[in-house]
């Protein structure tokens, strides 16, 4: 008879190196506005893959898609300035 052993130990012990940093972490601070446009762009896209799109799918599209170009470029610009400014 084969006896089950527990792994728990094995998959729940990080060490300590194994956590992000804090310099990981404000990487994603900082890109979470990407982050949420391109969710609400899937969002609206997802929303007309079964249908036609409507005038106002449409339109919901474009300004999703117009606020995750927003969003890229203000990261970019802040991005460019922390750095000190342009090349």
């Amino acid at each position: 008879m084969n006896h089950i052993v527990t792994v728990q130990d094995a998959v729940t012990a990080f060490a300590p190196f194994m956590e992000p940093t804090d310099a990981e972490l404000d990487a994603i601070d900082a890109e979470m506005p990407v982050i949420l446009a391109d969710v609400d762009l899937l969002d609206a896209e997802i929303a007309t893959f079964d249908r036609t799109p409507t005038e106002l799918d449409e339109r919901r599209i474009r300004r999703a898609r117009r606020r995750a170009l927003a969003a890229r470029v203000a990261l970019v610009n802040r991005t460019i300035e922390q750095a000190g400014g342009a090349a």
